[in-house]
């Protein structure tokens, strides 16, 4: 019998896993000895803290990062041939989204061997809900240009679309360049158009405003290295 691929979301920063992941992730992790993992140490931190009594010597851990290989990525899901069940941990929060788990999972799916995500955590979709735009219509982006000239354009691109398309525009940026380019929303986007920043998500120290571009510019604010997602909508 061909093994499972889990998909198991893990936290979005430094509270305890089981305060906001379902008990059934505990079980999954029990019963998974292969794991593939974006960053070694963190994942055994959070497979430790979910299930204290599981042995880290049993573990098998295959790192799936920008180092990584993709000519050995299929090799990974090998023991799936074997009735292993393998296991798929992002470094924050849901596996394959803005994650490169999605190759692990294209891969798996052409190899028919089933796919099981489980319930978690997404700053995408958290930060979607908590907005008050539009969660008919959205599209996230990634990361926008670092150099100022092509990051304007691209804002007032994503600003067109949001109007043409009725669609909000979701993005993210290194924490330690957030006040930056909250700096560049505010400056570059016209004064009526919405702007929703959702920081610290799932954490106490959470915070989600939406307000106007113009509203922005007139507010203080600080978020500086704090993980955030930066979503705009043109009515």
């Amino acid at each position: 019998m061909t093994g499972k691929l889990y998909l198991i979301p893990t936290g979005l920063g430094d509270n305890a896993p089981l305060e906001i992941l379902p008990i059934s992730i505990k079980k999954i992790i029990e019963n998974i000895d292969i794991y593939i993992v974006e960053n070694e140490k963190s994942a055994r931190k959070f497979i430790k803290t979910v299930s204290s009594g599981k042995s880290q010597s049993s573990l098998t851990l295959f790192s799936l990062n920008k180092f990584t290989d993709p000519l050995e990525i299929p090799s990974f899901l090998e023991e799936c041939s074997e009735g292993n069940n393998i296991g798929l941990l992002s470094d924050a929060g849901c596996p394959g989204v803005a994650d490169p788990g999605a190759e692990v999972v294209k891969i798996a799916h052409k190899k028919n061997i089933k796919v099981i995500p489980l319930v978690g955590p997404s700053s995408i979709l958290l930060a979607m809900m908590s907005s008050g735009m539009n969660g008919q219509n959205f599209a996230f982006n990634g990361y926008l240009p670092i150099e100022k000239g092509g990051r304007k354009t691209k804002i007032k691109q994503l600003e067109r679309r949001s109007f043409d398309e009725n669609q909000s525009q979701l993005f993210i940026e290194t924490p330690y360049r957030n006040n930056s380019i909250l700096e560049d929303l505010h400056n570059t986007l016209h004064a009526d158009t919405q702007i929703c920043v959702a920081c610290d998500l799932t954490l106490p120290t959470e915070y989600i405003k939406t307000q106007t571009a113009k509203e922005w510019k007139h507010s203080k604010f600080d978020f500086h290295k704090r993980p955030a997602i930066f979503i705009i909508h043109k009515d």
